[in-house]
């Protein structure tokens, strides 16, 4: 097995993934399909991310969490104080997964092998944005059918981007 470092996120037909450091949406079996894809694996965010998640650490899975401020620790998961840092503890065989938020996908967008993307149907009101997922970099290595949140309506499908080489 080989080191996969892969980023994982639901996105609005405009690329907007975020607003008030809250998800745009909560669809429940998306939220069910990230827990599947992530447990057993280490997970890496940002700061402002992990303040966002209801209960912490996410369970099952090596947390770290990636920050600026000096000193800062975060109880339940591995700190680190930069990129290099994050990526020097991934563990060697097996996949890892960024999950967010907006500066840390661009920060680690280069370095990702795979994209599991949730391409959300709609346009909300956003103030943070995922990178353009450009055809000359990414191919689709599969999609879904299109699913429908009964509870918000929306509309979405997984899909599973590799990077040509």
């Amino acid at each position: 097995m080989t080191k996969t470092l892969s980023i994982i996120v639901a996105i609005a037909e405009d690329y907007g993934i975020g607003y008030n450091n809250k998800l745009l949406a909560h669809l429940s079996t998306d939220l069910k399909h990230f827990k599947s894809m992530t447990t057993g694996h280490t997970v890496v965010m940002g700061r402002n991310t992990w303040i966002s998640l209801p209960n912490r650490p996410l369970k099952d899975r090596k947390n770290i969490v990636v920050t600026n401020k000096e000193n800062e620790l975060f109880e339940g998961a591995t700190t680190v104080y930069s990129i290099g840092e994050a990526l020097a503890n991934f563990p060697e065989d097996g996949e890892s997964f960024i999950i967010g938020g907006a500066m840390i996908y661009n920060q680690f967008f280069s370095f990702a092998n795979k994209l599991y993307v949730t391409h959300m149907h709609k346009v909300f009101e956003a103030d943070t944005f995922f990178p353009e997922i450009k055809t000359e970099e990414w191919t689709v290595e599969s999609k879904s059918e299109i699913f429908n949140d009964e509870i918000s309506g929306i509309n979405f499908q997984y899909v599973t981007y590799l990077r040509n080489n």
